[in-house]
């Protein structure tokens, strides 16, 4: 499709279109946080627990970076 192979779409997809995710992800309990009057310690704790999986995904991305550098 317009030249480009399925992986090429699919890597693009995937860096791109799971950041884009990730990011609304954080918007969404930032906007959570404001509108349930959470303060800072409350804000603090809705990020670290619900945006404790992003963290992990993004780490595997970077993880994954720099093992193919040394082992491949």
């Amino acid at each position: 499709m317009w030249g480009y192979t399925e992986a090429e779409i699919a890597q693009f997809g995937l860096t791109f279109g799971v950041t884009a995710f990730m990011l609304y992800m954080v918007f969404i309990i930032l906007q959570l946080a404001r509108e349930s009057k959470a303060g800072r310690f409350g804000t603090f704790v809705l990020l670290l627990g619900l945006g404790f999986g992003l963290v992990g995904f993004a780490a595997k991305g970077v993880i994954k970076f720099f093992l193919s550098g040394v082992i491949g």
